[in-house]
C-alpha cells in the first residue's frame, strides 16, 4: 500500500512531518503518566511560542494567529485547568502567572510585540526545566 503512494515536493513532506509528529503525540499523550501530560503542556506551548515569534518575524499573520491561540489553549485549557484548588498558595500563584501569560500572548497578538513573546518564553522555561527536574527525581 505504501510503495504505491507517492508524495512529491515540500508541501507533501511537511505534510507527512506533521501527521508522524501528531500521531506521536496521541500515541504519548495515550501512554503518558499526569507528571508526563504537563510535561508535553509545557514542550507544546514552548513551542508554540517560538513558533509564533518565527512567524512574526516573517510577517505571516495567519501563523501567528495560530501558533498565539495554541499557546493561550495550552495554558488556559491545560495548565491552569489542572491546578488543584488544594495546592493552597502555589496554585493561587501558577494560577496568576498563567493568566498574565495569556493576557501577555495576546497582547504579542495583537501589537506584534515579539518583547512579550520573548517575555512568555522567559516565563516559562524555568517551569519546564524544573517540571522536568522533578520527573527525574520521580523516575530515580
Amino acid at each position: 500500500m505504501f510503495a504505491q503512494t507517492s508524495f512529491r515536493g515540500s508541501n507533501s513532506s511537511l505534510m507527512l512531518s506533521g501527521l508522524y509528529r501528531q500521531i506521536g503525540v496521541e500515541t504519548g499523550v495515550k501512554t503518558a503518566s499526569a507528571h508526563q501530560l504537563v510535561q508535553m503542556l509545557y514542550d507544546g506551548l514552548l513551542e508554540s511560542i517560538v513558533q509564533a515569534r518565527g512567524a512574526l518575524a516573517s510577517q505571516d499573520v495567519e501563523a501567528k494567529g495560530r501558533a498565539v491561540t495554541r499557546a493561550a489553549r495550552i495554558v488556559d485549557e491545560g495548565l491552569k485547568a489542572a491546578l488543584s484548588p488544594a495546592g493552597g498558595e502555589l496554585t493561587m500563584n501558577l494560577s496568576n502567572l498563567y493568566g498574565y501569560i495569556t493576557r501577555r500572548l495576546m497582547h504579542a497578538h495583537l501589537h506584534n510585540d515579539a518583547a512579550a513573546l520573548d517575555e512568555c518564553h522567559r516565563l516559562v522555561q524555568p517551569l519546564r526545566d524544573a517540571w522536568a527536574e522533578i520527573g527525574a527525581q520521580v523516575q530515580a
